[in-house]
């Protein structure tokens, strides 16, 4: 028994009411309803029956009056037994909902005649339990039928909560899992980008101890930077940038200028927001595939652009080529591979990124996003100097 008021107690809770259930407008709606029904009797008496004795005010009263009555009827027993219509079967119908039915109509049919003792009209003076026979053989089967109209409207509202509800529940575990798998994406890569500075640092401390220490410097820095931007998967494009910029001065450092980098960003998309580190890895690919190859003369050339709707991003640096850079290639591709994951889950099919290589071994990664703004102002997530 405790286990069921549990259940009643929560389905209460967690089923949103439908506006039009509240007892105000529900019982006023079933008042009109009645009022309705008895412009319709008045018309039908003077139309067809030929009896304009029977006074509208009269009619309005009586109609009204029933349907207040059953509009109370039925907003209890939508309150107070809303989950049992909504969990019953067969046998529970059977054996509470029809005697609850044929309760339910004697005793709103009780209260009427307590309120009308003048009715019916046209016949000798009866008491109480006469006239209240009288119109229960007249009027029980409508009664019922009002009763069985509540009892079905009710279950289909349930039903239909009971689908936003399971459709609601199904969109929460949609994107608690998007938002799952796209931790998982952020946790990937970031010991992956770690673990590749790392080497390059170690790589110089036996050539440039001075420069290697600055890397460190510039690596906490762009930890710090990653720590406190947090679960974020969206940034302006122009903390992606500076966060570029950073990225740059350090393997500027360790490649000891052998690489001219050019950076240009349209005005019109500083504030765009995108997808958190989504340039880096593909910046870090070309160092590791084309640029470290190069003794000298490397370009990389990092632009964004607005063309309509769309955010264009490319990177493009000089090299070996695809070819070669397959050949010569020892990683697993995490850092590519990642970005076009996260692209696919943020954008669905409203992105495209491509790999081409250009004329003099040149190769280009360019994506293109739709051009969003934030609607409110968005945390700034730099501050090297902190």
């Amino acid at each position: 028994m405790r286990n069921t008021q549990l259940t009643f107690t929560r389905w209460k809770n967690e089923t949103q009411q439908p506006i039009w259930m509240h007892p105000l407008i529900f019982i006023s709606g079933a008042t009109s309803l009645g009022l309705l029904f008895a412009l319709q009797e008045w018309n039908s008496r003077l139309r067809f029956w030929n009896e304009p004795h029977v006074a509208l005010s009269l009619l309005l009263q009586a109609w009204g009056a029933q349907y207040f009555i059953w509009g109370i009827l039925c907003w209890i027993l939508w309150w107070t037994l809303r989950y049992r219509i909504n969990t019953a079967n067969l046998k529970t119908i059977l054996l509470f909902f029809v005697p609850l039915s044929i309760l339910t109509s004697v005793l709103e049919e009780t209260i009427w005649v307590l309120l009308f003792p003048r009715l019916p009209m046209g016949r000798p003076p009866m008491p109480f339990l006469q006239r209240l026979s009288f119109h229960l053989d007249a009027e029980l089967v409508d009664s019922l039928v009002l009763f069985w109209s509540a009892f079905f409207l009710f279950r289909g509202v349930g039903y239909y909560q009971s689908y936003r509800e399971k459709d609601r529940i199904a969109c929460q575990l949609e994107s608690q899992l998007a938002q799952a798998q796209m931790r998982a994406l952020r946790m990937q890569l970031n010991p992956h980008f770690l673990f590749n500075t790392m080497n390059g640092i170690s790589s110089l401390m036996r050539t440039d101890v001075a420069a290697a220490d600055l890397m460190l410097e510039q690596l906490s820095r762009l930890l710090r930077i990653t720590l406190h931007r947090g679960e974020a998967q969206f940034i302006p494009l122009s903390d992606e940038m500076e966060f570029i910029e950073m990225y740059l001065a350090m393997q500027d450092r360790r490649y000891a200028g052998r690489v001219q980098q050019q950076m240009s960003v349209d005005p019109h998309v500083h504030d765009a927001i995108v997808p958190t580190m989504i340039l880096q890895p593909i910046v870090e690919n070309a160092y590791a595939h084309g640029l470290s190859r190069l003794s000298s003369n490397g370009v990389l050339s990092i632009e964004a652009t607005c063309q309509g709707s769309t955010l264009r991003l490319s990177v493009t640096n000089t090299g070996v080529g695809l070819n070669g850079a397959k050949q010569k290639a020892t990683g697993n591709g995490v850092g590519l591979a990642n970005v076009q994951d996260r692209l696919r889950m943020h954008y669905g099919v409203d992105h495209t990124f491509s790999i081409s290589e250009l004329e003099g071994s040149l190769v280009q990664v360019v994506m293109t996003l739709p051009l969003r703004f934030s609607e409110r102002p968005i945390e700034q997530t730099t501050g090297y100097g902190a």
